[in-house]
């Protein structure tokens, strides 16, 4: 059975979806079949892995609302391993759809439960909110990532997220943990960065990623290209940083255990 990952923060622009695709992607490439699921309305995580979201016939919406098969939606990005169950724009209205039908908030995880075992990972880029959709989300997943960028206000509203999280733990899923909480947008020129690094890993210790993503040109075109950093530049610092993070996950669940020589993937000199 495999795991199932909930990426989260409700504040935008902080590298949820950036991560959402990367991460899946280099899972992939390690030899780890992993599904991504977009359940985020605005459907980046499926035009980000190569699809026109206005070219989506059947999406996460169809799944959750009108009870259609997971399995069905599921699409093959051009990396192998990795597939993706796409979102579309009629996902906005799904909250209001779903508000009224019994088990609302167990929607996802009944239907993803149903393909869950095909996969090593299933990572789940949820909304930039804490509406219905998102918790939707935490009661499917086993884990959650939590992306948190190295600039100003970054703790702001991270009490909230933490909160409603104890909230699904306490009513809808006991089982849901966190995996981590991963610093992104960090820039090596910044004193910034560098105090947001020691005030989050002060805050929160262990629960804080070793890896961190820097700030890479090469991570923001790769969305563009319709692929993720790995496919677009693998010699890249953000190719580097997400097959870092990935490892890191995979110690974390004692799934590969390596070398201390290997357990970070250096760049090229």
């Amino acid at each position: 059975m495999g795991k199932t990952i909930a990426i989260t923060n409700q504040k935008g622009g902080v590298g949820k979806t950036t991560t959402a695709i990367n991460l899946a992607a280099s899972l992939a490439v390690l030899e780890y079949k992993t599904l991504l699921v977009d359940a985020d309305p605005q459907a980046n995580a499926t035009s980000g892995i190569g699809f026109d979201p206005k070219n989506i016939k059947s999406s996460i919406y169809e799944v959750i609302v009108d009870g259609v098969d997971a399995d069905s939606v599921i699409l093959q990005t051009a990396t192998p391993n990795l597939d993706l169950i796409p979102a579309h724009i009629d996902l906005v209205g799904a909250e209001i759809e779903i508000i009224n039908m019994p088990g609302r908030e167990s929607m996802m995880r009944k239907a993803l439960d149903t393909v869950k075992g095909e996969y090593d990972f299933v990572l789940i880029d949820c909304s930039p909110s804490l509406g219905l959709l998102t918790v939707n989300a935490l009661t499917a997943a086993d884990s959650v990532i939590i992306p948190v960028q190295c600039e100003y206000f970054a703790l702001e509203g991270l009490g909230k997220l933490l909160n409603t999280i104890k909230i699904v733990q306490s009513q809808l899923n006991s089982d849901l943990d966190i995996e981590g909480i991963l610093l992104t947008m960090f820039d090596t020129r910044l004193r910034l960065s560098r105090q947001v690094v020691q005030e989050v890993k002060t805050h929160f210790q262990q629960m804080v990623f070793d890896t961190i993503i820097n700030r890479n040109t090469k991570l923001g075109e790769a969305p563009s290209f319709g692929t993720s950093i790995i496919m677009h530049d693998a010699d890249s610092t953000g190719a580097i940083n997400y097959l870092n993070l990935a490892r890191e996950i995979l110690q974390k669940n004692n799934l590969t255990v390596l070398k201390n020589s290997e357990k970070e993937i250096k760049p090229n000199e």
